[in-house]
């Protein structure tokens, strides 16, 4: 018996000295439990479809890096970013020495047991607790909205091509006819949720940890969790996003960063959350269902609304979602099928899921009502986005030498198409009974130098006050500091909490205000700048970084659509320039030298030889000079992150 008793003791202390320990109280998730018992390993070499030996074979994705190069690259990124701050470069590679990143530990690949689900494959490394997403009934959630609606999916993208080679031909966008009926009805959208009716100040960025707490303590009324323009979707930052997410609404999202031991803790009254899923063109290669990639837009909607639709309802909120890079209703149509087909499928409400659909491409423009009617059980406004909306101008007339646009700081909110679409935007909202939300301002606190930040909060506070005067109920901003700018222009000049009553029976917009191209030049520092802009946030989104403050701007990739859209348009049609230069594939080549030296300066020397410049330079020329104008540089830049 002793003997027995002594063996049992044994076996106790062998196990607890190789047993995963627990992460402390307080302390960030995933720094620590990378441990892995043999009986793990062993099952991880057996998990069927989604094997760490498919995840070695496949095709789409590079080998789970070693522990020790993961730390490796980590501490090259961040050193990188130090150099940088501490020079107080402009480039924001750490984004003002602040880098917009995860601030724990959870970067290191890690192979663990997954879920089997028939016909599902997971080409993504396994990391700390990515198990606790990719469960097997999430999984099966994900696969069953794919074969419901992939194919879809696809037939409404080969419908934009096929508008796209009209618009080549010289064709212009116009109002449906076929649609006169809903534009002329008297119907209204379903009521809005309590927690949305004031919607004055909106804050957007990525979703990192600490992103999401300063966020919701910001003073801004609404978060944008942004999966989509301010995110660069690797499989680390997507499933971490929805880690992080998971946890604001499991009451686990405290935590102290390690680096500097400040805690950060979401206040009371956070704002309201709204999340922003991928575009319909954009697919998640490291899910595949059936053989084929799954759409990045239903993994990161369906991921958020399966994990947690219930502590959403406990907490007395929702669902809520933006909806980018809409072209037609009838891709409006499809996400209501998705929110109808979800809801049942999870036992919800019908009309609990709530959208906000962003009006940033021409066509769309002119399908407002259709838009507010296909999801008028599920819709709570329309967003002008302003940035991506200038890229599409620009993409739509590519090869319509009548719409060549000047310099992008001189196609401004308030005039010529812009303004068009921003009224239309307000009296086809408020007449419906949904919000008229404004746009991004883009400026963010200049450090160091007094008189610029002074001017660069005026700018905001003026864009502001034209977005209320116009009727808009809110607007976005992009970094903190500016929540209490613009929120002091909507209490001023919006008492209530929201303009729904604010008709605008005056507007009257035509489809050719709604082409009405800006006044303006095209100058070579407005070229000039488009490369600098344009490679350096290149270089940033291939380095996981989707959000970046660039020339006390903070840019995203719809301003570096614009930048590179304007060079092809420019070297396409031979624009002149202020300075007489015409430009030419010569003049482009010369000048992006030119300009990485500069940029080479600006950040120093070790911080460029430390990033992936090369291969945001080898991108953003071949778009640029390419033949045909490249629908949207995410998806080239995609196949070099994965």
């Amino acid at each position: 018996m002793a003997r027995r008793r002594t063996t049992k003791t044994s076996r106790a202390k062998r196990k607890a000295s190789t047993a995963r320990p627990r992460p402390k109280a307080g302390t960030t998730p995933g720094a620590k439990g990378r441990g892995k018992s043999r009986r793990s390993a062993a099952k991880t070499k057996s998990v069927g479809r989604i094997s760490a030996a498919k995840f070695r074979k496949s095709p789409r994705s590079k080998a789970a890096p070693h522990p020790g190069a993961a730390r490796k690259a980590q501490k090259a990124r961040t050193s990188r970013g130090l150099i940088a701050a501490r020079a107080g470069k402009p480039h924001a590679t750490a984004g003002t020495a602040k880098r917009p990143r995860a601030p724990f530990a959870v970067r290191t690949a890690v192979r663990t047991t997954t879920p089997v689900v028939s016909g599902v494959a997971i080409q993504g490394a396994m990391g700390p607790r990515y198990a606790e997403v990719l469960t097997a009934r999430a999984l099966a959630f994900l696969a069953d909205l794919h074969r419901r609606f992939d194919r879809k999916r696809k037939q409404l993208l080969a419908a934009r091509k096929v508008q796209q080679q009209r618009y080549d031909a010289g064709a212009l966008p116009d109002f449906l006819v076929e649609t006169q009926h809903i534009r002329e009805g008297d119907w209204k959208i379903a009521s809005i949720p309590n927690d949305l009716l004031d919607r004055r100040v909106e804050i957007t960025g990525p979703v990192d940890r600490k992103m999401i707490v300063n966020a919701l303590n910001s003073g801004a009324k609404v978060f944008m969790a942004d999966f989509e323009d301010a995110n660069s979707p690797t499989w680390a930052n997507n499933l971490e996003g929805q880690i992080n997410l998971k946890d604001r609404w499991s009451g686990k999202i405290d935590f102290i960063e390690r680096m500097t031991s400040k805690s950060y803790r979401v206040k009371h009254r956070p704002a309201v959350m709204i999340v922003r899923p991928r575009g319909w063109h954009l697919d998640e290669v490291h899910l595949s269902v059936d053989g084929e990639p799954i759409a990045g837009a239903l993994f990161d909607f369906g991921l958020y609304l399966f994990h947690n639709h219930r502590a959403l309802k406990a907490k007395g909120t929702g669902p809520y979602f933006y909806l980018p890079k809409l072209e037609t209703h009838l891709e409006a149509r499809l996400w209501n099928d998705v929110f109808d087909h979800a809801q049942k499928k999870l036992g919800m409400t019908k009309g609990t899921i709530k959208a906000t659909v962003l009006i940033e491409t021409l066509p769309a423009a002119f399908e407002m009502d259709e838009i507010l009617y296909e999801l008028r059980d599920h819709i709570t406004g329309l967003n002008a986005g302003r940035w991506d909306y200038i890229f599409s101008f620009i993409k739509k007339f590519a090869k319509n030498p009548n719409y060549v646009l000047p310099d992008r700081g001189q196609v401004v909110m308030g005039k010529a198409f812009l303004g068009a679409y921003a009224a239309l935007l307000v009296k086809t909202c408020h007449r419906r009974g949904a919000f008229a939300m404004g746009g991004m301002a883009a400026q963010i606190p200049v450090k160091g130098d007094a008189a610029a930040n002074k001017t660069a909060f005026a700018k905001v506070q003026a864009d502001k006050e034209r977005e209320v005067r116009e009727g808009h109920d809110g607007t976005w901003v992009a970094h903190p500091a500016l929540v209490p700018v613009a929120k002091e222009v909507f209490d001023r000049l919006m008492p209530g909490p929201n303009q729904l009553g604010k008709l605008r029976a005056d507007v009257q917009v035509t489809r050719d205000q709604l082409l009405q191209l800006h006044d303006g030049t095209k100058t070579e520092e407005g070229f000039r700048l488009n490369i600098r802009v344009g490679v350096q946030y290149i270089e940033a989104w291939l380095s996981g970084r989707g959000a970046v403050p660039i020339y006390n701007l903070m840019e995203d990739a719809a301003t570096a659509e614009i930048s590179r859209a304007q060079i092809w348009q420019w070297l396409k049609y031979g624009a002149t320039l202020d300075t007489g230069v015409k430009v030419t594939s010569e003049f482009f080549d010369r000048a992006l030298k030119e300009e990485m030296e500069r940029v080479k300066t600006e950040i120093g020397a070790k911080a460029f030889a430390a990033g992936r410049f090369p291969e945001a330079i080898k991108l953003f020329r071949d778009i640029s000079v390419a033949g045909e104008f490249a629908e949207f540089l995410t998806i080239p830049a995609y196949k070099l992150i994965v």
